[in-house]
């Protein structure tokens, strides 16, 4: 039987007297406004999920959405009002201190915002700090440490102290020292949002790269829409303690579920999300031999397949992994995606200008 590596059923967390109370009238169909306006702030209402092992699961949403809560229950540092969250086939609110203080060392390890890292030590041991509260001897950890820092790019800092570090190498150490714990699960809350928009940019690059080699389960708290649509393999977006849509990417931005959700990515960059499969069509008879085609991956985004009709000519076969034709790209589905991204972009310069 498949596991989920996080289950999430009917979470809520509620701030305040009476919790248990507050969920019923929740429950029962009151409003959040009825609720804070009795003196209590429902934070995380009635959430359920499935993270899959393998998995980049984005959660989104402004700030008093819920998000931080929300992970802030996955490895037991909040306890739930009500619901329950497993990891694995463990269900954690059933779990003991001892057994909770496991989970997070072995399991799951956090990456947070503000880098949280010790100033008195090295970058080494910072790296390897986890696994010496673990109890491994120094040559093990020092070991594991350089192995981590090298995969973030920071081999031969091991000797620096945090304060002789820019903030982008400081949140590499904080991604090395969740690698060196080697637990299959990362949490990460607004991992990279302190950074500024270039380094920002290359921790995203390097969080991928990381993940086509290490294949970890993350969960990932962010604000910035065009991140979570970088990042995620499904993103979960969340308004005032609820989540409103789970999806890929490509079903969330063609396919929004409410007003809220169609506003929020209205201005996205089609042609970085979009693949060649959401806009090809069908393959016809008619259209003569796919061998004399332009050939492009399923996955290819829209912004590499318009650099591409410069070398090649339209329509382009789309193709999978075992070259075996999907679809078409032709002149007219390669405009109408144009359209749609210049509408887009259009609004975004709109209002950047005011």
């Amino acid at each position: 039987m498949f596991v989920a590596a996080i289950r999430a059923e009917g979470l809520y967390k509620v701030f305040g007297r009476r919790p248990d109370d507050v969920v019923r009238q929740l429950d029962e169909g009151a409003s959040t406004e009825d609720v804070v306006a009795r003196g209590a702030t429902p934070a995380v209402i009635d959430v359920s999920f499935e993270v899959q092992p393998g998995e980049i699961f984005v959660v989104m949403g402004l700030s008093g959405s819920g998000k931080s809560t929300l992970i802030r229950m996955l490895n037991g540092l909040l306890t739930p009002s009500a619901g329950h969250v497993h990891v694995g086939d463990r269900d954690v609110s059933m779990l003991g201190a001892k057994e909770l203080r496991q989970l997070r060392s072995e399991e799951m390890s956090m990456v947070f915002q503000h880098f949280a890292l010790l100033p008195h030590r090295t970058v080494l041991e910072n790296a390897a700090y986890a696994l010496k509260v673990r109890g491994f001897d120094k040559e093990t950890r020092d070991e594991k440490g350089r192995d981590a820092l090298n995969l973030v790019g920071l081999s031969g800092w091991e000797d620096r102290l945090p304060s002789q570090l820019s903030g982008g190498m400081k949140q590499r150490v904080g991604l090395a020292r969740a690698l060196a714990a080697e637990t299959d699960i990362m949490l990460m809350d607004e991992a990279f949002s302190a950074l500024d928009p270039l380094i920002r940019r290359e921790m995203q690059d390097q969080l991928i790269d990381l993940q086509h080699r290490l294949n970890k389960t993350i969960v990932f708290i962010t604000h910035d829409l065009n991140e979570a649509m970088r990042l995620g393999d499904r993103i979960a977006v969340m308004r005032a303690g609820r989540i409103v849509q789970i999806g890929t990417p490509e079903e969330i931005l063609r396919e929004p579920a409410d007003d809220y959700v169609a506003e929020f990515v209205k201005d996205v960059d089609r042609t970085r999300v979009l693949t060649a499969s959401s806009v090809m069509e069908p393959v016809t008879e008619q259209a003569g031999s796919h061998d004399q085609y332009g050939r492009v991956s399923a996955n290819t985004l829209l912004s590499d397949v318009f650099a591409m009709t410069e070398r090649n000519p339209l329509p382009l076969a789309v193709v999978d992994g075992d070259n075996r034709t999907l679809g078409v790209i032709n002149e007219r589905t390669l405009l109408h995606a144009m359209v749609r991204a210049d509408e887009g972009q259009a609004r975004e310069q709109e209002a950047s200008h005011g």
